[in-house]
């Protein structure tokens, strides 16, 4: 049996040096420092917005107002969330506890982000559905200014976070293989920043909406209605981002990368593959373990002929 990194392996981490000769699991993304970068300043941008409306609702006595700011908290914290988990994915790249490195870390801080994303959905569904049923007074004209100012700051967050990446809420694609270019690219952690900026873009339009037909067209019922429209559309993007994560925290298989590896080992037709495992240890890193039955053959044979599947960082190799 012999295992290693892949001989192909390419990213560069700003992590420092190890031991020479050391054998590493750093499967951090390509862009884990810039997105942590990108992440630290739109949670300042969230928290300062979310005091803005907390203060602002004080002012002017509006619930509204108090009702979204504290909605916005409740991003801000998971923003931090992802803040934080790209600092301890970096801390600990190296750590020996971890024994295929930190590269999930950020699926898990993106699970979290994501079961946040689905109660505050489901909170914001039923205290629309309880405003249906009993209006309350909203003060449409400083409400409205709130709002198109979130919606600015939202903007900038999402510019933020996409950095010429063009993502939404449902996109996914089958089996957690990526094929996004960009520094979103197989990023769940940055994903996860991005959806919880993207709901609160989702909100601060439909509050804009209602709010301007309730001021002059005394639609009131619109409010709590586009609040159920949000709600929906929200715990959506939120389930979609759990199933993902939840795959990769499970090591799913990543059936696209074990294909390559399959029709790589077995196309000259002397070897059969009897146990394959692939799965996902980082943002663009696969880990594959890989058995192989076939007459004179040796685990660098083996190799070479998987040398051309960059996604697999992390390869043991087992003839048997």
């Amino acid at each position: 049996m012999i295992s290693g990194p892949h001989a192909h392996s390419s990213h560069h981490h700003p992590e420092p040096p190890s031991a020479p000769g050391a054998h590493e699991h750093v499967f951090l993304g390509a862009h884990h420092g810039e997105n942590a970068r990108r992440t630290v300043w739109v949670v300042g941008l969230t928290a300062v917005m979310m005091v803005v409306e907390i203060i602002a609702g004080l002012l002017t006595g509006s619930m509204a107002l108090l009702a979204d700011g504290f909605h916005m908290a409740t991003h801000a914290g998971a923003l931090g969330m992802a803040a934080l988990a790209y600092g301890y994915a970096r801390r600990h790249a190296r750590d020996p506890r971890f024994s295929f490195g930190t590269g999930k870390v950020g699926d898990l801080a993106a699970f979290a982000s994501a079961l946040i994303l689905v109660v505050v959905a489901l909170g914001l569904t039923i205290e629309s559905v309880m405003r249906l049923f009993e209006p309350a007074e909203v003060n449409y004209g400083d409400a409205a200014l709130v709002a198109v100012l979130g919606l600015v700051v939202n903007v900038v967050s999402a510019v933020l976070l996409a950095g010429g990446h063009h993502d939404h809420g449902g996109h996914h694609h089958d089996h957690g293989h990526h094929h996004d270019h960009g520094h979103m690219e197989g990023d769940n952690n940055l994903r996860s920043a991005y959806m919880h900026v993207l709901a609160d873009a989702l909100t601060s339009v439909l509050a804009i909406v209602a709010l301007l037909a309730g001021r002059y067209l005394g639609w009131s019922w619109c409010d709590p209605l586009m609040g159920v429209v949000g709600g929906a559309v929200i715990a959506r993007w939120g389930w979609g981002l759990m199933r993902d994560t939840a795959r990769v925290l499970l090591d799913e298989t990543d059936r696209h990368v074990a294909d390559e590896v399959r029709a790589a080992v077995e196309g000259p037709g002397d070897a059969r593959i009897v146990d394959l495992h692939v799965w996902r240890v980082g943002p663009q890193a696969r880990a594959a373990i890989v058995s192989v039955r076939g007459a004179g053959l040796t685990p660098e044979v083996i190799r070479s002929r998987l040398a051309p599947v960059d996604e697999v960082e992390h390869l043991t190799v087992e003839c048997c």
